[in-house]
């Protein structure tokens, strides 16, 4: 888990900012700007923000579209999910995201 840690230096938007947009639906830069804050120009931005919005799980390491191919192939909970592709079996601080990402399908 990243923590705490400041991504947008500009702005001074942490992680756990952008993560909770994240659960909130925002999947682009775009969608970070509007729902966190972020300036996605700053060099924080550039070096971070792509892996965060294409990352689900960090303690076991899932993607963002390995939890969308189990939601594809038929997961719809996600106690689905992480039997599929282990997200949310760690820690358990993505489920939200994973439910976020059953319930909209991105």
């Amino acid at each position: 888990m990243a923590g705490e840690r400041v991504i947008c230096n500009r702005n001074d938007v942490g992680y756990i900012a952008i993560r909770m947009a994240m659960v909130g639906g925002a999947r682009t830069v775009a969608e970070l700007k509007d729902k966190a804050g972020v300036c996605g120009e700053c060099e924080g931005c550039k070096e971070n923000l792509e892996a965060i919005l294409a990352s689900v799980c960090s303690c076991k390491t899932v993607s963002l579209q390995s939890v969308l191919d189990a939601v594809n192939a038929g997961a719809d909970t996600v106690e689905k999910v992480g039997e599929m592709s282990q997200a949310g079996t760690g820690c358990g601080r993505c489920q939200p995201l994973i439910a976020n990402v059953i319930a909209q399908g991105r």
